[in-house]
């Protein structure tokens, strides 16, 4: 007999928000019925209009506040805060860190049954905002005039926006600059719906640390309108400029980046530095986006591995090679292995920019890479992984368990993943010793943690 739900759709009900989603949401409940509602906090009452009533659960639009919570703040009510990604911008950032650490404690508790792991105090930014060190935004057309911004959420309509509070400044002024550019040259949008039109992406990578500009024009076409003109524009009016580069992708897809890349002016490269490891970046190198609180991520990292210099450790997912060179610094040797061959080229490249000789890197699945290499031999110490947010591969969390390395230092962009993961590894003889969450992105409901792992005794 089905259970007649509690709500309908198009009500008006009144809640007490009593907890956020993992996307942000306020969690509100109607006789146990969970109701999800963009932009409630936890403790507020709020009138709600129902718009979906699916037999578990409910979608809601927040219609009225009764009572605020004490984390709101108040924001400009346009396309830039409502579009621009900041799912978490209306809460206060002591409110986000708060969540956050709570998101990492509750997930530890509930998938990976994890009760006495010890969970630090989740480690911040002093500035929350401008911290993006690239941003790849799409382009279109609306009344005849040349936007760029963002997509509004589950659609595929542009919002013209002047700037992301998130993004360095450097960043915003390239991509209004480039935009500015383009629509004064009349190079035409790509429109998805026809597939036609020339620009697809306008993106823009800096490093931080060294004031180098990269742009990158991606269009559906392998010609650029007027593109000598573009190309002398883009170095008037962007002084700190050095890679101008046009990517191709000619495909009806979602996907950014196509497969033809060519340097139109300047180096293939830009560089940055986190700590005192130099990164040459291209157009297609995985960086990460927040570099001031990578060297935090990776120093907390370090600290786990807890190196003498005499271990050989292993990184798993090492892309290219980030956490590696940190490693290299006081290790004996350290093993890379990732699955993109473009990456595991960057990972040497940056290896051999920064005189390190004790790297060694292999292009492969880190499933079948890493028993390959216990069998001719090669055993680790430590063994560090930093995976896709779909967690470990379950070959992989085998291998580690068959390796039997003393230490696992796990670093992760998904706490659902990494508790699911964790468990497996205690299962296999493995102690969840200590996480610290780690906010690489403020604004947003993202969170990192690293973990630390001990081989029990008699293991």
């Amino acid at each position: 007999m089905s259970r007649t739900l509690p709500v309908n759709k198009n009500d008006y009900i009144d809640v007490v928000f009593e907890d956020l989603t993992h996307d942000g949401a306020g969690v509100a409940k109607v006789e146990g019925y969970p109701i999800f509602v963009p932009n409630g906090l936890p403790g507020e009452k709020a009138k709600v209009k129902v718009i979906k009533a699916n037999k578990g659960y409910g979608f809601g639009r927040l219609i009225e506040l009764y009572e605020k919570s004490p984390y709101r703040v108040d924001i400009p009510n346009n396309e830039k805060h409502k579009y621009g990604g900041c799912q978490l911008e209306h809460i206060s950032y002591e409110g986000q860190l708060q969540y956050k650490e709570n998101q990492v404690r509750q997930v530890l508790t509930r998938i990976g049954k994890l009760e006495d792991v010890i969970v630090h105090p989740i480690l911040g930014m002093d500035n929350p905002l401008q911290y993006r060190n690239k941003a790849q935004v799409p382009v279109g057309e609306k009344d005849g005039k040349l936007i760029a911004g963002f997509f509004k959420p589950r659609s595929h309509e542009i919002v013209d926006t002047d700037e992301s509070v998130i993004q360095l400044p450097e960043v915003n002024e390239a991509v209004q600059v480039m935009k500015e550019i383009c629509s004064e040259l009349g190079i035409p949008a790509y429109q998805e719906e026809s597939h036609k039109g020339v620009l697809r992406h306008i993106m823009a990578r800096y490093g931080k640390q060294t004031g180098e500009l990269m742009v990158v024009i991606i269009t559906k076409t392998s010609e650029i309108p007027q593109q000598k003109k573009l190309v002398e524009e883009i170095i008037a009016r962007l002084p700190k400029v050095k890679s101008i580069v046009h990517n191709v992708n000619s495909k009806r897809t979602n996907v950014i980046l196509g497969e033809k890349t060519t340097v139109l002016w300047g180096n293939e490269v830009i560089y940055d530095y986190i700590g005192d490891v130099k990164f040459a970046i291209s157009a297609l190198s995985f960086y990460q986006v927040n570099p001031v609180q990578t060297k935090v991520l990776y120093d907390k990292a370090l600290e786990y591995a807890n190196l003498s210099g005499e271990e050989n450790v292993i990184d798993a997912y090492c892309g290219i090679g980030t956490i590696s060179l940190f490693l290299a610094q006081k290790a004996k040797k350290v093993f890379g292995v990732e699955v993109v061959p473009e990456a595991i080229e960057d990972a040497k490249r940056n290896a051999e920019l920064n005189g390190i000789k004790n790297a060694e890197f292999a292009v492969g699945e880190a499933e079948i890479v890493i028993p390959k290499w216990y069998k001719e031999g090669i055993v680790a110490d430590v063994l560090v992984v930093d995976p896709p947010r779909k967690g470990c591969d379950e070959a992989l969390l085998r291998t580690i368990i068959d390796m039997k390395p003393k230490k696992v230092v796990y670093v992760s962009c998904n706490p659902a993943t990494l508790a699911r993961d964790l468990r497996i590894l205690e299962d296999g003889g493995y102690k969840t010793v200590e996480v610290q969450p780690v906010d690489m992105f403020p604004m947003t409901t993202h969170v990192e943690c690293v973990s630390q792992l001990l081989l029990k005794e008699g293991n």
